[in-house]
C-alpha cells in the first residue's frame, strides 16, 4: 500500500472558506440567511479544518456535503432572495463539491492489487457524491460518549465473554443454527416500475441466545420480528432464482427495486427475483430512518443485526427450496448486501453463485476509519480498540470461515474510487475467497452506470449454466 505524501498546507481550502463566507455575509436579509446558514457554515468550517488540519478525511466529507447542499438550497435562495447572489453561491458550491472529491482521492493510498484511479473532473464528482453521503452519515450518526460509552463498552466485553463461552469466537458456525423454512406466510400484491410483485411476510423466528447481552432488547423490536420479502416470479416452467440483498439505509421497495431493476433481471434475463429486507430496514425499522440502530449507536446491535440477517437470508433460501424441486439459486448483494452475500458463502453450500458487489467485509476497519479521533481515544482508553472489536465481530464476519463454494462460483466487483467501501475491503474478500475482482472506474453510488456490474452478473449466470431466456444474457 503506497501512502500519499502529506501536506503542511492545503491551499485549495481557501475555495471553501471563500464560498462559505460568501454564503454567510451576503446581505440578503433573513430570507437569504434561512438558505445560507447550513451550506455556509459547513463550507467555512470544512475549509478552515482542511487548511489547518490537512489529511483528516472528515473535512472533505463535510466540504462535499456543504457543496451539494449549497447547490440545492441556492434554488430556494434564488426564488426568495437574490437570483444573482444565489447563482454565484451555487457555482461556488459546485466548485467546492468537485474539489472535495479530488482532494479526497489524492489523500487515499494506492492499494496493492487495485488499479490506479483514472483522474478526471467526472471522477472527482463521483468521489464527491460518496463524500457527501459519508458527510450525511457522520453528521446524523449517534456517537455515544460519557456514561453511555462506558456502558456500551462494558456490554461489549460481556458479549465477548458470552460468545467465548458459546464457542462462537472459536468457530462461528457453532453460533448460527440452520433455520427452518417459514410457515404462516402472508402475501399481498403490489406494482412498481411497471412490474407486479408479491410482498411476503412471516415471523422471522430469530431469537438471540439469552446468555447474550442485549438479547431481550433485540427481541423487543416488534417491527423487526416480522420478515419481509419481495418476490417477482414467472408463471409456467421453473426459472432460476436470484436472491438480491440491498444496502445500508435502503429497504423501501422503490429504492431496492430501483437498484435490482425488474426490467433487466426479471424481464430481460427471465429470472425469478427474491429481494428480502434486512433487519432494521424498511418496514422493519425501529427508528425514523431505515437502518437506524444497525451500524450506529449500540455496539451490541451489529452482532444481533448480522446474526438476524444471516438467519433471515437462510430462511428465505429455505422458502425458495419449498417452491420447486432442486431450484437453481444465485445470490447478488451490494454494499451491506455484499457483506451479507459474502457471509452466506460460508454457510450455504448449494448455491450456483454469489456476486458480492462493492462489498464491505470488515466493520472494525470501517468504524475506526470514520469515527472521530476523540471517540476513538475514549473507547481505546476503556479497552475497546480496533483489534478487539474485530475479534468480537468475528462471529458474523465473512472472513472468519472458508467459503463453501468453489472459487469460480464466487465473483466480486468494486469501484476504484469508492469512498465508502475503499479497495482494501474487496481486496480482503478476494484474498479470502482466492478469486479475482472486476474493477470499474467509479465510486460507490456510480455502480449502476458501470458496465462492469452487469458484466459480472452475466458472467456468473454463464458460469452457472443457467438457460438463456433471450439474447440479453
Amino acid at each position: 500500500m503506497l501512502m500519499p505524501a502529506p501536506k503542511r498546507w492545503e491551499h485549495r481550502a481557501w475555495l471553501a472558506i471563500a464560498v462559505g463566507l460568501y454564503w454567510l455575509l451576503v446581505a440578503g436579509g433573513d430570507s437569504w440567511l434561512l438558505w445560507a446558514i447550513v451550506p455556509g457554515a459547513l463550507l467555512l468550517a470544512a475549509g478552515v479544518a482542511l487548511l489547518l488540519l490537512p489529511g483528516d478525511p472528515r473535512t472533505t466529507q463535510y466540504m462535499a456535503l456543504g457543496g451539494v447542499l449549497g447547490v440545492l438550497l441556492a434554488v430556494g435562495a434564488a426564488l426568495t432572495a437574490s437570483f444573482g447572489a444565489a447563482l454565484l453561491a451555487a457555482l461556488g458550491s459546485a466548485a467546492c463539491f468537485v474539489v472535495a472529491g479530488r482532494i479526497a482521492l489524492e489523500m487515499e493510498p494506492q492499494y496493492d492489487g487495485a488499479p490506479a484511479i483514472e483522474m478526471s473532473p467526472q471522477m472527482d464528482a463521483r468521489a464527491a457524491l460518496d463524500e457527501a453521503l459519508l458527510g450525511y452519515f457522520l453528521a446524523s450518526a449517534r456517537m455515544p460518549g460519557g456514561a453511555e460509552g462506558e456502558r456500551l463498552c462494558a456490554d461489549a466485553f460481556k458479549l465477548e465473554e458470552a460468545l467465548q463461552s458459546l464457542g462462537g469466537l472459536q468457530d462461528p458456525g457453532l453460533f448460527h443454527a440452520q433455520p427452518p423454512a417459514p410457515s404462516d406466510i402472508d402475501s399481498s400484491t403490489h406494482r412498481i416500475y411497471g412490474s407486479n410483485y408479491e410482498e411476503l411476510s412471516w415471523d422471522s423466528g430469530y431469537a438471540p441466545d439469552e446468555l447474550l447481552p442485549g438479547a431481550a432488547v433485540w427481541r423487543s423490536y416488534r417491527e423487526n420480528n416480522q420478515a419481509c420479502v419481495r418476490v417477482l416470479r414467472h408463471p409456467g416452467k421453473p426459472r432460476p432464482w436470484l436472491l438480491c440483498i440491498h444496502g445500508y439505509r435502503m429497504g423501501a421497495a422503490w429504492m431496492d427495486l430501483g437498484l435490482f431493476t425488474p426490467k433487466w433481471l426479471h424481464h430481460a434475463l427471465g429470472l425469478n427475483i427474491v429481494q428480502p429486507v434486512l433487519p432494521l430496514h424498511g418496514p422493519r425499522r425501529i427508528g425514523l430512518r431505515s437502518g437506524d440502530g444497525y451500524l450506529d449507536g449500540d455496539l451490541l446491535n451489529l452482532v444481533h443485526a448480522q446474526s438476524n440477517a444471516l438467519w433471515d437470508l437462510r430462511r428465505t433460501i429455505a422458502w425458495i427450496r419449498q417452491q420447486e424441486e432442486q431450484p437453481r439459486i444465485g445470490v447478488y448483494g451490494v454494499s451491506l448486501g455484499g457483506y451479507n452475500a459474502s457471509l452466506l458463502a460460508s454457510y450455504e453450500a448449494d448455491l450456483d453463485f454469489i456476486v458480492a458487489g462493492i462489498p464491505l467485509v470488515d466493520f472494525a476497519t470501517a468504524t475506526w476509519r470514520f469515527m472521530p479521533p476523540a471517540h476513538l481515544r475514549y473507547f481505546e482508553s476503556l479497552g475497546m480498540n480496533e483489534a478487539r472489536y474485530r475479534e468480537i465481530l468475528r462471529v458474523v464476519s465473512p472472513l472468519a470461515r472458508p467459503p463453501l463454494l468453489a472459487p469460480e462460483k464466487l465473483l466480486i466487483f468494486a469501484g476504484t474510487a469508492d469512498r465508502l467501501v475503499v479497495p482494501q475491503q474487496p481486496l480482503s474478500l478476494a484474498q479470502h475467497w482466492n478469486t479475482a475482482i472486476t474493477w470499474y472506474q467509479g465510486g460507490h453510488l456510480g455502480l449502476r452506470r458501470a458496465p462492469e456490474t452487469a458484466e459480472t452478473i452475466r458472467e456468473a449466470i454463464l458460469r452457472a449454466g443457467w438457460p438463456a431466456f433471450d439474447s440479453a444474457v
